[in-house]
């Protein structure tokens, strides 16, 4: 991972973030939380447990040694105990919980230097198990645990009857077309 494809990345998140929600929007509530035999049960479980994860992850990188600014932002959002934690009551709520982690998420990545990404970060799991690796490897599990379970969601979405449309990386528009 380098600084480029972390803007890269973040971008996407952004975009495809944009249009999952918008496509879950055409859904009653009653779709959204059906359970549909996912991982977390439903859309709205499965939008829920991305932001989540993605919570958790930013936590743990706002303790990285070089003090990101944007992560400072963090202090406004809850630390999840489990990778199931209500986050908000309904779509909407989640949507624009959705957005203001999109938006910290934007505003790090510039911060990102190559010298920061080839080093290690120690951080604790949820049970406390605390670890060290490689922080350019978990940046890109955190921005491909998102790509991974946004997949389960278009493809709930398209059993529900919405189609999200081309989610390819390819297909993005350019950041001055969007």
């Amino acid at each position: 991972m380098t600084p480029t494809t972390a803007a890269l990345m973040a971008d996407y998140n952004r975009w495809m973030n944009d249009r999952v929600y918008e496509a879950a929007g055409k859904l009653d509530d009653a779709t959204l939380t059906a359970d549909k035999g996912a991982f977390f049960g439903s859309i709205l479980g499965t939008l829920n447990h991305i932001a989540v994860a993605d919570s958790i992850w930013l936590h743990r990188f706002a303790q990285h040694p070089a003090s990101f600014a944007a992560l400072g932002a963090m202090t406004a959002f809850p630390q999840p105990t489990s990778l199931t934690q209500p986050l908000a009551p309904n779509l909407a709520a989640l949507r624009d919980y959705r957005r203001r982690l999109d938006e910290v998420i934007e505003r790090w990545v510039p911060e990102l230097t190559q010298e920061q990404l080839s080093g290690d970060i120690t951080y604790a799991s949820l049970a406390g198990v605390r670890t060290c690796k490689n922080f350019s490897l978990l940046l890109q599990h955190f921005f491909n645990h998102q790509t991974h379970h946004r997949g389960q969601v278009t493809t709930l979405l398209h059993q529900s009857g919405v189609d999200v449309g081309a989610t390819d990386l390819l297909a993005m528009p350019l950041r001055s077309e969007h």
